[in-house]
């Protein structure tokens, strides 16, 4: 005879969905935390203190209570966990943050997914969810992250930066921003542990993955992102990602 569930038990919940280019998710937050999976396209989650992105083969992580938006670039589909409030708190992240997807947890949550929920008192299905907490508290962190900074003039800045990442003059950033650039360059240091120009750099990796998954060709990426030459891209993406655009795309 089957053990009936209890609701509090249950301390693992899945969501599968998918959506089009350009659709967002508009503000919201859970009690729950969760995992959020790009199976195919990028997502790019945005909370006040930051954006993430997150492309295939990586997830973010977003703690209970956090208020967030989500948007889609290419043909987005998405797996979440969502892991009740207090469960292996201690083990997990405390803040938002993308990590790698073995192909190992790939199966995980894939697997828990056809399950729909997961049950502590369940001997197999606890099994299932302890093995999931390890996997996410074991894989890597991936630097696909924007800090925001909290300086009105520095957030000024960040915020026109975000609206033409392939602008070439962080002088004129600076004075539409009403600050010095040595000052802004102190403030991105101390708020968002970047100085300009590196954050600058990675606003625009970060910009030039959503173009790749809307399908823009690489060369064409390269140039609107901000990057001087193809070859240029092309290294950055590789050290921050370990492939190529050409070989990411085909993923």
């Amino acid at each position: 005879m089957a053990k009936k569930r209890h609701a509090d038990s249950i301390v693992l919940r899945t969501y599968a969905f998918g959506h089009s280019s350009g659709y967002t998710i508009p503000p919201h937050k859970h009690d729950w935390s969760q995992l959020i999976c790009a199976a195919a396209g990028v997502m790019t989650v945005h909370t006040t203190a930051g954006s993430w992105v997150v492309p295939p083969e990586r997830g973010v992580w977003v703690p209970g209570g956090v208020t967030h938006s989500i948007e889609m670039s290419g043909q987005v589909s998405v797996r979440t966990l969502y892991i009740a409030p207090g469960y292996a708190q201690r083990r997990l992240p405390k803040t938002c943050t993308v990590i790698n997807i073995s192909p190992l947890m790939r199966e995980l949550v894939l697997h828990a997914v056809t399950m729909k929920t997961l049950d502590c008192a369940v001997v197999a299905q606890a099994r299932l969810i302890g093995v999931l907490v390890d996997q996410i508290q074991a894989m890597p962190e991936i630097p696909l992250d924007l800090a925001m900074p909290l300086d009105a003039r520095a957030r000024r800045a960040a915020e026109l930066m975000r609206a033409n990442p392939g602008t070439s003059s962080l002088d004129r950033i600076a004075r539409e921003a009403g600050a010095s650039k040595r000052t802004l360059e102190r403030k991105f240091s101390a708020e968002t542990g970047m100085g300009l120009g590196r954050w600058r750099q990675q606003l625009r990796l970060l910009h030039a993955l959503r173009l790749l998954a809307q399908g823009e060709p690489v060369t064409s990426v390269a140039l609107e992102s901000g990057y001087q030459s193809t070859s240029a891209f092309i290294s950055v993406f590789k050290r921050v990602l370990g492939t190529t655009p050409f070989r990411y795309r085909k993923k």
